[in-house]
């Protein structure tokens, strides 16, 4: 059987209004058959705030001066910033797994692999979803699943101030304390990030990557479609 293949897009800095609605339209296509692959979408965005749809409107501490969206995703409140590598994978689960729990833990671990290739012990959290190192939250997951057909998905601490985090209670976890790559391994590298997410994609997904850099007006046309 041939090897899956997944179209990375490495788009730059997008608003969050742009992304949203560009995800959403990958995702009817590949649900309604017009797009041949899985595809990543790896991204930066302006600071802002997002609810998901277990979100509390108190877990927005400080909300003056940041855009904030109420989304489909799961979850509760996060904030994307420059610096933050965010991932949206458009996966169509019927050629993997039709199973959310394993999507979100094998989420979990190609960003647990990309981290190790980082130089970063990474872990679960027993009891939440995300990825920790020495009980530090690195990165967050929130997932839509449509007929099987996957967007949202994870957003991994590179080099963002993390002082953003204090707007919100990261997560809806009271406490949590939030770290990233720069700060745990001392080297914000973000090209080498981008290149360990995409190497811990392809080895939990089984896939191979075909990896896209193209503005966000042209990228959907660079995709393969059926």
């Amino acid at each position: 059987m041939a090897q899956r293949q997944l179209e990375v897009l490495n788009a730059g800095l997008v608003p969050y209004a742009e992304a949203l609605a560009w995800q959403r339209a990958l995702a009817q296509d590949r649900i309604d058959g017009r797009l041949a692959h899985d595809v990543l979408l790896l991204l930066e965005h302006p600071a802002v705030v997002t609810l998901g749809r277990n979100a509390h409107a108190g877990h927005v501490l400080e909300p003056q001066g940041v855009e904030v969206f109420e989304i489909e995703r799961g979850g509760d409140v996060t904030l994307h910033a420059p610096g933050q590598l965010v991932g949206y994978p458009i996966v169509d689960l019927t050629g993997h797994k039709p199973d959310l729990h394993w999507y979100l833990r094998t989420l979990e671990q190609a960003l647990i692999d990309a981290l190790g290739r980082l130089g970063i012990a990474a872990e679960r959290n027993p009891g939440y979803t995300g990825v920790w190192t020495r009980g530090r939250k690195i990165a967050s997951i929130g997932i839509h699943v449509k007929q099987w057909v996957t967007w949202h998905g994870f957003a991994l601490n590179v080099t963002n101030d993390l002082t953003q985090f204090e707007r919100i209670v990261p997560c809806g976890i009271p406490g949590v304390e939030m770290t990233s790559v720069e700060r745990e391994s001392g080297n914000g590298n973000w090209a080498a990030a981008i290149g360990a997410v995409i190497c811990g994609f392809e080895s939990v997904f089984g896939v191979k990557a075909v990896i896209r850099d193209e503005v966000l007006g042209r990228a959907a046309e660079t995709l393969s479609r059926g």
